[in-house]
């Protein structure tokens, strides 16, 4: 899909959308009486001419005599990630699976959970000749990325997911499966709401001929809305440790709030209104001042030393089927298997402790070689055995506490105009990121009617408050992001719809001193072993933590493959393996 979205000025521009004959992909018409501009989805020659042609800039031009010329909101090609240092590594983490030699009797393997982690895990298991038992509680596929259809036909999701370029893994996974072609490239930038200024946007754009960290620097200088001069240097300056102490800092600041370390360092507290507030909700759903600071320099590290790492996409369609059937796909076309409605009720030990089975809530058991609890943390907690809570790895567990968020859909009677083809940093009290999905997302296209999906974050105070509740703040706040076109009454645009999903316990929350207590996915129980977003990996609570979480799952196990096929042959050992 290729639309047209809207300028910083919220002037709309008029554009015609027909099917492609040839290839059912979408050709966007710019009609104007001075320059009749047709735009080709998914070319990489019309990027290159837009490029060239001095299109994609962040201002709006106007004409006196016409009236004003829109910017060209469109998807952009696919990055150049093949030879980053990160893209390789997670390449050949992917390659080890399919390259190492085949197993003389494959392990099966029970797997609980088939979000983005445990599928992962089943799908590098069964790329290193293993066979997977995917087992998912519930009727659909993707865990925090699951979506539904409601009678209209019209998806909603439990979240509104950005696909970064600096996510390596992730990346390498569409690669694998082909399906490289359903993310969304959108021009690199960063757009903020201006709270002072109601309607109108602020932006950071990273200009694609500079290499990292200059583009990133240099979108941050040309920015004089949000932050003044004096303001940047003393960011600057207090980011100075992080650059030069590079990974070992930046674990050092788990000890640290966002707040904490901003006060240490001597940033200015605007820097945190105007950035880090926006930016914490849109990591982990919550404020400055819980928020780990190894989250936020994380984050800046990798969009900092990656040339593309904070290019954003957004996936074509819904993901259970854009991105988890063809995962499903593949594990089945290996020999693995995938069940549905397959809840884990009970985790059954033998007398050693080790695990003896999964019971499932319909009373029938599932046996393996090994065994991956890939739900979230907090079911864990809820389905530990009594015989393992004294355990250190486990007890630690205690520390890591999903983070509520709510996920607001609303249809429109309009076309909304004050918006872009892209991800949208709100900067309300109550709101986090927002995108209008009519425009950015091609199976949710409509040239009519907008659909807004919005972050509901922080959401503690609102989760068990009813949906019309929750509906009705959000309005106060699109009023005063759209103040010409939505008012809180609905005196203008009117809600023809919405759905509103919770998720009580989403991913855990990155609070200060958590990563002590963040396990490896080699439990101390032989022959269990656990996958997410939550055990150790470097990228924390996220779509590409969660997949690398599987790949780890996964080679641990086939680095345990003599134990593990012993283990079964002898049956249950004398005692229980702790580390």
């Amino acid at each position: 899909m290729n639309v047209v979205g809207c300028s910083s000025t919220g002037f709309p521009c008029v554009t015609l959308h027909k099917k492609s004959p040839w290839d059912g992909k979408f050709i966007s018409y710019v009609d104007s009486s001075w320059n009749n501009l047709r735009a080709l989805r998914s070319s990489d020659c019309m990027g290159r001419i837009l490029k060239n042609g001095g299109f994609g800039f962040s201002h709006t031009k106007s004409s006196p005599k016409i009236g004003p010329m829109q910017v060209l909101c469109m998807d952009y090609p696919r990055p150049e990630l093949e030879n980053t240092v990160s893209f390789l590594e997670a390449a050949k983490l992917s390659s080890s699976f399919r390259d190492c030699i085949r197993p003389t009797k494959p392990l099966e393997v029970v797997i609980a959970g088939a979000g983005l982690a445990g599928l992962s895990t089943a799908k590098y298991l069964a790329d290193a000749g293993h066979k997977p038992i995917l087992l998912e509680a519930r009727d659909v596929l993707g865990g925090k990325i699951a979506a539904w259809k409601d009678k209209d036909g019209d998806w909603y999701e439990t979240g509104l997911h950005i696909f970064f370029a600096a996510y390596p893994n992730i990346q390498n996974l569409f690669g694998e499966l082909g399906i490289n072609d359903r993310l969304q490239w959108k021009e690199h930038s960063m757009i903020f709401a201006m709270p002072s200024k109601p309607g109108e946007f602020s932006r950071f754009d990273f200009p694609d001929v500079l290499p990292a960290p200059f583009n990133g620097v240099w979108a941050i200088l040309k920015n004089n809305e949000m932050l003044t001069w004096s303001e940047k240097l003393k960011f600057a300056i207090g980011l100075l440790p992080a650059m030069i102490g590079g990974q070992s800092y930046i674990e050092a600041q788990d000890s640290l709030s966002v707040t904490e370390w901003m006060k240490r360092q001597g940033v200015p507290d605007r820097v945190n209104d105007e950035v880090f507030i926006a930016m914490s909700k849109a990591l982990n759903f919550i404020n400055p001042d819980e928020l780990s600071m190894q989250c936020i320099l994380i984050a800046l590290n990798r969009f900092l030393q990656e040339k593309h790492g904070s290019k954003m996409a957004f996936l074509d369609g819904n993901p259970p089927e854009r991105l988890c059937m063809p995962i499903v796909d593949h594990i089945r076309s290996l020999g693995g298997q995938v069940q549905l409605n397959s809840r884990v009720q009970k985790i059954e030990l033998n007398s050693d402790r080790t695990v003896k089975q999964f019971l499932l809530n319909n009373g029938s058991v599932i046996t393996g070689d090994a065994y991956v609890f890939a739900a979230p943390v907090d079911i864990l907690k809820l389905l530990l055995p009594e015989e393992w809570k004294e355990i250190p790895c486990f007890q630690k567990l205690n520390k890591l506490v999903g983070v509520p968020v709510i996920n607001v859909h609303l249809w429109f009677d309009r076309k909304l105009k004050n918006t872009y083809d892209h991800l949208l940093f709100s900067r309300s009290p109550i709101l986090s990121v927002y995108a209008d999905m009519s425009v950015t997302c091609k199976e949710y296209y409509d040239p009519n009617r907008s659909m807004l999906e919005l972050v509901f974050a922080p959401a503690e105070d609102w989760i068990l408050r009813s949906d019309s509740d929750i509906i009705d703040a959000t309005m106060k706040e699109l009023a005063k992001l759209f103040p010409d076109e939505i008012a809180a009454d609905q005196s203008k645009a009117k809600i023809l719809k919405y759905h509103v999903v919770k998720t009580p316990r989403s991913v855990y929350k990155t609070v200060p001193n958590c990563e002590p207590c963040r396990p490896l996915q080699r439990s101390p129980i032989e022959g269990f072993y656990l996958s997410g977003d939550y055990t150790k990996q470097k990228y924390l609570a996220s779509m590409e933590g969660a997949v690398l979480s599987g790949k780890l799952c996964a080679r641990a196990i086939v680095q345990d493959y003599d134990t593990l096929n012993v283990r079964t042959l002898r049956g249950p050992s004398a005692q229980m393996f702790v580390t």
